[in-house]
C-alpha cells in the first residue's frame, strides 16, 4: 500500500503531507502546478499537499518546469517517476488515448491517481483501469474539474428547492476554437470535440439532472456531428430525452467559440449558468423573463484545488475513489460517450 493511505492520524502526526506528482508538462500540467504552488500558500491546504515532483519526456523540460513552480525534483522519464516511493498521487496530464496505459503504469507502480478528462478514451479502457485500480486498492479518479467545483452544489440545491418549479428542459455548450494544438485534431491521440469539450455539457446535465437529483435516466439520443479534415469530430449536436420527458441540448466545437452557457428551465422560472466549464455566477428569471437574483460563487485560486483536495484526502482516509466522481459516473459517461460516438461512426484508429 502506498506511503499515506488510510494514515491520516500518522500523516497528522508526523507533520507529513500527500506528495503531489504531475505526469507531463503541457499547458494544463501548468495550470495544475501553478494551483499546487498556490495551494502551499493558502491556510485550508498548505498542511495537505506538497507540490513534489514533475515528469516529462524531456529532462531539460522538466527541470525548468520545477523550478518555475517549486517542486523538489524533476524527471526526463515517466519511469523514474514511477520509482520514486516517496510520490503520493500522480496527477495525469496527457491526450486521453494515453491516459489507460500511464494510469495503471502508475497503480501497479503503488501510486494513487487523479486522471485528467477524459478519464480514458474510452468505457472499455476505463473498465481496464478501474480493475487495476481494485485489485491495489489505490484511489483512482477523474479529475473532471465541474464534479468538485463549490458550484456543482449551488446548482443542485437551487433545482431540489424548487424555486424555478419542475424542471422541464435544459441546454448548454461549450465550443472554443482549438485546431492549433495537435491533439486536438489527432485521432490517434482521441481528438475532436466530444472528449474535450463536449464532455462538460454532458456532465452538466448529469449533475443537474440525473442521478444527483433523481431517479431520471436517458432514453432517447438525437445526434449530429460534422468532421474534423483528420476524422476527428468538429462541431457536434447532442439531445437527450429522459425516460420522464425532460429534454436536454447540448452544443460543442473546436472550430468556435460560443457563450459557455448552461440553462435550466422550470415550470416557474429558469436559471442561467454563467460558463458551464466553470460557473461564475448564476442568474434566476421568473415566469416573465425577470432577473429575480444573482448568485456568485466562491472565490478559488483555479478551480483546480478542489480536486487535488478531494484526492488527498481520499487518500488519507484509504479511500479508493471520491464521492465527487465515483468510478460508477466515470464509466456511465464513458459510455454514454461510446453511445454517441457509434450513432456518428466514428472510432479511434486504435479501437
Amino acid at each position: 500500500m502506498s506511503r499515506l493511505n488510510g494514515k491520516r492520524a500518522e500523516a497528522q502526526k508526523q507533520g507529513l503531507k500527500v506528495n503531489v506528482a504531475i505526469l507531463g508538462a503541457g499547458r494544463i500540467a501548468h495550470t495544475m502546478a501553478n494551483t499546487l504552488a498556490e495551494m502551499t500558500r493558502d491556510s485550508r491546504y498548505s498542511s495537505l499537499i506538497e507540490p513534489y515532483a514533475v515528469a516529462a519526456r524531456d529532462a531539460d523540460r522538466a527541470a525548468d518546469f520545477a523550478e518555475k513552480y517549486g517542486f523538489d525534483v524533476s524527471y526526463g522519464s515517466y519511469e523514474e517517476l514511477l520509482a520514486d516511493p516517496e510520490v503520493d498521487l500522480v496527477y495525469i496530464a496527457t491526450p486521453h488515448a494515453l491516459h489507460a496505459e500511464q494510469g495503471i503504469a502508475c497503480l501497479k507502480a503503488d501510486k494513487n491517481i487523479l486522471v485528467e478528462k477524459s478519464f480514458t478514451a474510452n468505457a472499455d479502457q476505463a473498465q481496464q483501469l478501474l480493475e487495476v485500480a481494485d485489485e491495489t486498492g489505490l484511489l483512482c479518479t477523474e479529475a473532471i474539474w465541474t464534479r468538485y467545483l463549490p458550484s456543482r452544489g449551488i446548482v443542485a440545491d437551487l433545482i431540489t428547492s424548487g424555486e424555478i418549479g419542475q424542471v422541464q428542459a435544459a441546454t448548454a455548450n461549450l465550443c472554443y476554437p482549438t485546431t492549433h494544438k495537435a491533439r486536438i485534431t489527432d485521432p490517434a491521440m482521441a481528438g475532436g470535440a466530444l472528449l474535450d469539450v463536449g464532455i462538460y455539457p454532458l456532465n452538466f446535465f448529469d449533475m443537474a439532472l440525473g442521478r444527483d437529483t433523481s431517479d431520471r435516466t436517458i432514453a432517447d439520443i438525437e445526434t449530429s456531428t460534422v468532421p474534423y479534415e483528420t476524422g476527428v469530430d468538429a462541431i457536434d449536436s447532442i439531445t437527450l430525452r429522459y425516460d420522464d420527458g425532460v429534454l436536454a441540448t447540448a452544443n460543442a466545437s473546436i472550430l468556435c467559440a460560443s457563450d459557455r452557457s448552461g440553462t435550466i428551465c422550470g415550470t416557474e422560472g429558469y436559471m442561467v449558468c454563467q460558463n458551464i466549464n466553470n460557473v461564475e455566477g448564476i442568474d434566476l428569471y421568473d415566469l416573465d423573463h425577470k432577473l429575480v437574483r444573482h448568485i456568485d460563487v466562491p472565490a478559488q485560486i483555479t478551480g483546480f484545488e478542489y480536486e487535488v483536495a478531494a484526492a488527498a484526502n481520499a487518500i488519507l482516509d484509504g479511500k479508493p475513489e471520491c464521492t465527487q466522481m465515483p468510478h460508477a459516473d466515470t464509466l456511465r459517461m464513458l459510455r454514454l460517450m461510446d453511445q454517441i460516438r457509434s450513432i456518428w461512426g466514428l472510432k479511434y484508429p486504435f479501437e
